[in-house]
């Protein structure tokens, strides 16, 4: 094997690395490859090269995109005369990385929250004979204790000192 051909494949498991990595945080497979593969891109990249590269649709590549665009850990750039969406990775992209990672971890908290939420009004609504009392009532402590402790989490991540550490002393690219 050549040096050009190590090279491409070095590339090529790195941004499957990157596919499973993010898959099993939760944010999708394809949100992990197209962030990993632009972020080892010298140059910005058009949605056709990604989707070529990678071997994806367009839509499932732009859809990621979108994704990574808002979380800020990749950019849109234009080049002039061209129509076409060109992306690179964020010029920090330590302090994007934990920005977006506390901005995904905080949606899954308020979600698990308001599914809390759900759970106890459902449990309030029950009415169950004497002997089930006691079942009722040990769910609803545990799940309104489950509730007390996301508040305080969510509280903890939306903190504006937490938030400005997230993004102090990352490296850049």
């Amino acid at each position: 094997m050549d040096g050009i051909d190590l090279l491409k494949k070095t590339r090529a498991q790195l941004v499957e690395t990157g596919g499973r990595t993010s898959q099993d945080l939760g944010a999708g497979r394809i949100v992990g490859q197209v962030l990993i593969y632009l972020y080892l891109q010298a140059e910005p990249c058009s949605l056709d090269d990604i989707c070529e590269e990678l071997g994806l649709s367009k839509a499932s590549v732009s859809i990621a995109a979108r994704q990574l665009e808002q979380l800020g850990l990749i950019q849109k750039v234009w080049k002039s005369g061209d129509r076409k969406n060109y992306y690179k990775s964020a010029e920090n992209i330590g302090a994007a990385l934990q920005q977006g990672l506390l901005t995904f971890v905080m949606k899954k908290v308020q979600l698990f929250g308001g599914e809390l939420e759900v759970a106890l009004e459902q449990l309030e609504s029950i009415s169950v004979d004497p002997s089930s009392k006691s079942e009722l009532d040990f769910l609803y402590q545990r799940v309104s204790r489950a509730r007390k402790l996301q508040k305080r989490l969510s509280g903890i991540l939306e903190n504006p000192l937490v938030r400005l550490l997230s993004g102090a002393g990352s490296e850049s690219r």
